[in-house]
């Protein structure tokens, strides 16, 4: 079980305010050829730093952000962001000469079409670098780690990493640096590196296309640097872990659809640290900040994970933290949430529901079957006591824990609820979902939902069903 409770994360490094504005292009403007794009909403969040915070945050922990602000209405806005934030202590000092970074990205249905920054990089002068540092130093004590969140806006100068990493040494807490300078050295002292393999490339002028190369190109940087460790991120090849002693380890990427990269290094650092500080070793901590990379990138914009989603992919991926039985398959609530995310992005959202007892063609064409009629795909699928009910005393052949897997692994369904009613009408009330799919054994006054899903501007489908096929019909087989 992932239990994240209590683990306090220190967080050092540029903040800056995130707004994205979404909405739809229909036209090219006649005056440019650019697209004219109607806003339909917008909306604010703790960027660079901030979102290691957020990150932190999400999974249960307690992360204190330490950053430059100006007195501006940019960083009036962040701090009323962070207030409404309970997992987050807002540490940033304030400095009136200086304009806080703002960045506005304009999104397009799932595209995004512009970016606008307002920012002053401009390295922190020496006494907001001693500000800084004495933030570090007076909170350090009571945290499990130290976040240095580099994005090239001045607040990570030589001095400020000097002193921080001073201030982690004496506190006994270790340091995760996410790299933005091409010269490592300035992260030395610290524990672990997480450079991407773009940015390790750069610094170390070495190739690393392969897992080879990036082990070759960590151990010369860490060579020049000082670093016991370094992460190196590889998109859609996954992490490696390299140690100063001689080992390495690796995990292939977790995504299964990649939305949007941003913010997924922020995720991949906060988790990473979070998991260390909260007593995994960094080989299971890696794993685990692969998994939640995994889901991040299937979001869009700069996203969090929340616990319950982490834990579920590691179960899904055999990964040992899946919990208590059955949890391949999402509370309510947290297919909620999931439902709302997918929504909040412009996605069509399906339902369908079952048994799903012993796993054949006829479901599996059913399932692919809905899942074209939509962007996203939940499953409801009834427990035990409901399946022997309906079924019979002899029934389920299989238990939820392992109906919920497998039906988990199929590229059709994107998120599994188990229901404990005789009919899913409670699922589909809660999850309000736009296509209700059933098979076309039914006629549309006997599908449970219907009524609901017509009447919010939703349809009914009844599909095909392959002949022959049931799991009645197995079972019977396999007593004879």
């Amino acid at each position: 079980m992932l239990d994240f409770a209590g683990v306090c994360v220190l967080v050092l490094g540029d903040v800056m305010l995130d707004r994205f504005l979404y909405g739809e292009v229909d036209r090219i403007s006649p005056e440019a050829p650019v697209p004219v794009v109607r806003l339909r909403r917008s909306h604010a969040m703790p960027g660079g730093a901030g979102n290691v915070a957020r990150n932190v945050s999400a999974l249960g922990g307690k992360a204190v952000l330490v950053g430059l602000l100006g007195e501006d209405d940019a960083a009036a806005e962040l701090r009323a962001l962070l207030a409404g934030d309970p997992g987050i202590e807002d540490a940033n000092v304030g400095s009136a000469d200086r304009r806080s970074t703002r960045k506005m990205r304009v999104i397009a249905g799932n595209q995004q079409v512009a970016r606008l920054d307002e920012e002053e990089a401009r390295s922190a002068d020496a006494q907001e670098a001693a500000a800084l540092v004495e933030a570090v130093r007076s909170r350090a004590a009571g945290c499990g780690a130290l976040i240095l969140s580099d994005y090239a806006k001045g607040t990570l100068t030589p001095a400020v990493v000097a002193g921080a990493v001073g201030a982690a040494r004496e506190a006994g807490i270790p340091v995760f640096a996410d790299p933005k300078s091409d010269d490592f050295s300035l992260y030395r002292g610290a524990d672990c590196l997480t450079p991407n393999a773009r940015e390790l490339a750069r610094a170390t002028r070495l190739p690393t296309g392969t897992e080879a190369e990036v082990v070759a190109a960590a151990r010369a940087a860490m060579r020049t640097a000082g670093l016991p460790a370094l992460l190196c991120t590889r998109a859609e090849r996954g992490m490696v872990l390299v140690r100063a002693e001689g080992s390495h380890a690796s995990v292939a990427a977790e995504a299964r659809e990649v939305f949007d990269v941003s913010g997924a290094g922020d995720t991949v650092i906060a988790t990473l640290a979070l998991a260390h500080a909260a007593g995994r070793p960094l080989e299971e901590a890696m794993r685990i900040a692969n998994a939640a990379a995994g889901i991040v990138v299937g979001k869009l914009g700069t996203a969090t994970v929340a616990a319950e989603e982490l834990e579920h992919a590691l179960h899904l991926a055999g990964g040992g933290d899946g919990g208590p039985e059955g949890s391949a398959a999402l509370s309510l609530d947290a297919a909620s949430r999931r439902v709302a995310e997918w929504r909040a992005h412009g996605l069509r959202v399906g339902f369908t529901n079952g048994c799903f007892d012993i796993l054949h063609a006829g479901h599996v064409s059913l399932l692919h079957a809905a899942r074209r009629r939509c962007d996203r795909l939940v499953v409801g699928l009834n427990s035990d006591e409901s399946v022997a009910r309906l079924k019979g005393p002899s029934r389920p052949v299989n238990p939820l824990a392992d109906r919920a897997a497998v039906l988990s692994a199929l590229s059709a369904v994107d998120a599994v609820v188990a229901f404990e009613e005789d009919t899913p009408l409670e699922l589909i009330r809660a999850l309000r979902p736009e296509v209700l799919v059933k098979g076309a054994d039914y006629t549309e006054d006997r599908v449970v939902g219907a009524d609901l899903v017509r009447a919010a501007g939703g349809e009914v489908v009844l599909v095909d069903l392959l002949p022959g096929r049931s799991t009645t019909g197995i079972a019977a087989r396999l007593r004879g």
